[in-house]
């Protein structure tokens, strides 16, 4: 089975409270940082990359970041229980 671009993403950080979701993560291939947010009562979630150096303030404020950035927004299937989503550009 080849590796896909997305199968080479490596999660950096993640939390989770109140129904919202936040993961960090690095991709091998294009060395992008990226940012999605996940909310699991609306069913909505975003993703934006973000710059290295402001990656940990990025994790902890996602929305004012997002807020500044060309965040994508994710049309999300179903949510499972395990808090992984398939997603694919809105």
């Amino acid at each position: 089975m080849a590796a896909t671009a997305f199968s080479k993403r490596r999660e950096l950080a993640h939390r989770a409270s109140d129904g919202i979701a936040i993961t960090l993560s690095w991709s091998r291939p294009s060395t992008r940082v990226t940012i999605t947010v996940i909310d699991t009562r609306s069913d909505e979630a975003l993703e934006f990359e973000v710059d290295g150096s402001a990656a940990l303030d990025a994790f902890n404020h996602p929305y004012a970041y997002a807020a500044t950035r060309h965040a994508r927004n994710l049309a999300t299937t179903r949510i499972p229980t395990d808090g992984l989503t398939v997603g694919t550009d809105r």
